[in-house]
């Protein structure tokens, strides 16, 4: 993989969280790590930072339950992990598994790398390394649209948002 600049970054982030999906990583190999498959996130830029404007960010969402919360509310770093289609089999499997039962990486194949305090898969096509930055339990009263609620949150296990700088981009060579 080769690292790139967000400038070079040329993507359509409805396609890789909506249609791709990707995992949501975090934890290293000395603590442990848990991976689970997103479908929805945000890719954009907010806040400044001392050495530049508008930190590049990534916004991703887990609910309560999710094995993966743990790893990201204790670790300062994660990663996001987009796959070729041939691994949304996969990913399909490490959406609907707990990493609490068994070793799912293990058991669909994939290989993860340690690297930057965080944890990637070698089959990836495309990895966002990302520094925590802000977190925050969606709440039922910022729902403008009520609808919502009872649709996704029938039994209001809301979403923690956390919000991302994006430190590194690796893509396949």
């Amino acid at each position: 993989m080769k690292e790139i600049s967000i400038q070079e970054l040329q993507i359509n982030p409805y396609t890789i969280f909506g249609k791709d999906w990707m995992a949501l990583t975090a934890g290293d190999e000395s603590l442990g790590f848990n991976t689970m498959t997103i479908s929805w996130g945000h890719i954009g830029s907010i806040w400044d930072s001392k050495s530049r404007s508008n930190l590049p960010t990534i916004i991703s969402y887990v609910r309560p339950s999710r094995y993966t919360k743990e790893f990201m509310d204790s670790q300062e770093y994660f990663t996001l992990s987009h796959f070729p289609e041939e691994y949304h089999k996969a990913l399909s499997y490490l959406g609907s598994h707990s990493g609490r039962d068994s070793d799912k990486v293990k058991e669909v194949g994939l290989t993860p790398v340690f690297s930057d305090n965080t944890t990637y898969f070698a089959e990836a096509d495309l990895v966002f390394i990302c520094k925590k930055l802000y977190t925050q339990e969606l709440a039922e009263e910022g729902f403008v649209d009520k609808s919502i609620v009872p649709r996704v949150y029938p039994k209001k296990d809301f979403h923690t948002m956390y919000v991302g700088e994006i430190v590194k981009i690796l893509m396949a060579e």
